[in-house]
């Protein structure tokens, strides 16, 4: 994958080195220079000095072949105006934006711009939001043999029926994420672009639906 960052600060340069050391491809774009310091010495992804939501700026980190883009720098109008730049104009759809303000937060989630809020803020909760892999515990049984976790889902998965998931992953899906608020789906429900997915998993078959989640969908 490439992965697209805008802010070069602690938790964009955190990320940056936790995406390039899991094997992906990744450009931080930063108006100061100097900020990229912070990437260290062995950090082999592209640095690009500019705004991030100029397009030209992010032409040259390679947004047009982007499978990810994450706006973390100080400012919550740069960040959300970036985040709208790049899913709107550049059709990138896996895009996370940091908002100080928990309110406008709230706001954006219901545009369907996927946001992190400081209070609630970590990078490998953008690191979990941006991989098709991996999933985000929710509640772990205290015997730790069941969990409730939010999963990644590839494009492709988009326009199925929650039935038919649930069919093919051969787990339940409790409940989505759609624009900020919680639903709890039927069978005909339908999966839609921007929807968080939870599914109620054992343990031991969590990393296969990651995989399935990951790809396409299995032909029936």
């Amino acid at each position: 994958m490439h992965i697209v960052i805008m802010g070069c600060g602690r938790v964009g340069a955190t990320l940056a080195r936790s995406l390039e050391k899991r094997g992906h491809g990744v450009a931080v774009i930063d108006v100061d220079v100097e900020a990229f310091r912070r990437l260290g010495p062995d950090f082999q992804g592209l640095t690009v000095k500019g705004m991030g939501f100029d397009r030209d700026v992010l032409i040259e980190a390679g947004i047009e072949r982007a499978d990810g883009f994450a706006a973390v720098s100080s400012g919550d109008n740069s960040n959300i105006i970036a985040a709208r730049v790049v899913r709107e104009e550049f059709g990138v759809h896996n895009v996370m934006a940091r908002i100080y303000d928990q309110g406008r937060a709230e706001v954006y989630e219901r545009l369907g711009i996927p946001t992190v809020a400081t209070v609630r803020w970590a990078a490998n909760q953008v690191l979990r939001g941006l991989l098709p892999e991996g999933s985000e515990p929710v509640w772990r049984d205290p015997a730790g043999k069941v969990r409730l976790a939010q999963v990644g889902t590839d494009p492709s998965w988009v326009g199925m029926t929650v039935g038919a998931m649930q069919e093919a992953l051969h787990v339940p899906v409790p409940f989505l994420v759609r624009f900020g608020e919680g639903l709890v789906p039927t069978a005909s429900t339908v999966f839609q672009d921007g929807d968080l997915l939870y599914v109620a998993v054992g343990n031991d078959r969590l990393d296969e639906v990651e995989t399935l989640l990951a790809g396409t969908p299995p032909q029936h």
